[in-house]
């Protein structure tokens, strides 16, 4: 019973230093997850049950060994929690402040990649590579984007300030500021000058779709033409 007892209070006092350590590291992340997720309520419930603030935490451990040049073990621990949370974050990733990994299975950051401020990622996202090219070989997101869930961002790019990826997206190409992203290939749909009131929008699913807009377009020009041209048998006919 003794020996029991000891190992819960041992357990509340490992639980109690790791509150403390995350919440005092990791304020932009964890005002992030309480800003951004309806169903983050308490500030406990953040610290203690969100994978995403978890797999920044060990990243961030894992980013100062490595920039210590401590050799394998960062990239080991960020083996270990990807085991723990589903998310693969390398060592060698830039990453800002406030990134909000929302549910998190399935996320993965590359090694070269560089992720802006006030970034959110859903689950299933990869910043990844596009080959075995060496050096810069993954994108740069920029600030306040939202990358919907399963997107794929691939390759040395650029995905620009204030920018919506939809679910699914697969981008290839560099993307401009203040553009939304749908479809397989990325095909960039502007949003017609509108700025998203605090920089942030949340709705990854609401997209425009740059190639029904176009077929809708193309069909409102074949009924015009259409109508012309019974105008103008119209008129013949009368002629004769």
């Amino acid at each position: 019973m003794t020996c029991l007892v000891n190992i819960l209070v041992a357990l509340v006092l490992l639980a109690a230093v790791f509150y403390f350590i995350v919440r005092y590291s990791m304020k932009s992340e964890i005002k992030a997850a309480m800003e951004r997720d309806p169903a983050a309520s308490r500030m406990y419930e953040v610290i203690f049950t969100y994978a995403g603030i978890h797999a920044l935490f060990f990243y961030k451990i894992a980013n100062r060994l490595k920039k210590m040049s401590v050799p394998f073990f960062p990239r080991f621990l960020s083996q270990v929690a990807r085991g723990f949370t589903g998310i693969e974050i390398h060592p060698g990733a830039k990453i800002g402040k406030g990134l909000f990994i929302d549910h998190g299975m399935g996320v993965v950051i590359g090694e070269t990649a560089v992720v802006g401020d006030n970034v959110t990622l859903f689950q299933g996202v990869t910043l990844g590579g596009t080959g075995k090219e060496t050096g810069k070989r993954h994108p740069t997101i920029g600030d306040n984007v939202v990358v919907g869930a399963g997107a794929k961002v691939l390759g040395n790019i650029t995905i620009g300030n204030n920018v919506n990826i939809g679910a699914n997206a697969v981008v290839i190409r560099t993307v401009e500021d203040d553009s939304t992203v749908v479809g397989v290939p990325g095909r960039v749909a502007k949003k017609l000058g509108k700025r998203i009131p605090g920089g942030i929008n949340l709705d990854h699913t609401s997209l425009p779709d740059p190639l029904q807009q176009a077929i809708e377009k193309l069909q409102h020009e074949i009924d015009h033409i259409e109508h012309e041209l019974g105008e103008y048998h119209k008129g013949k006919h009368k002629d004769k």
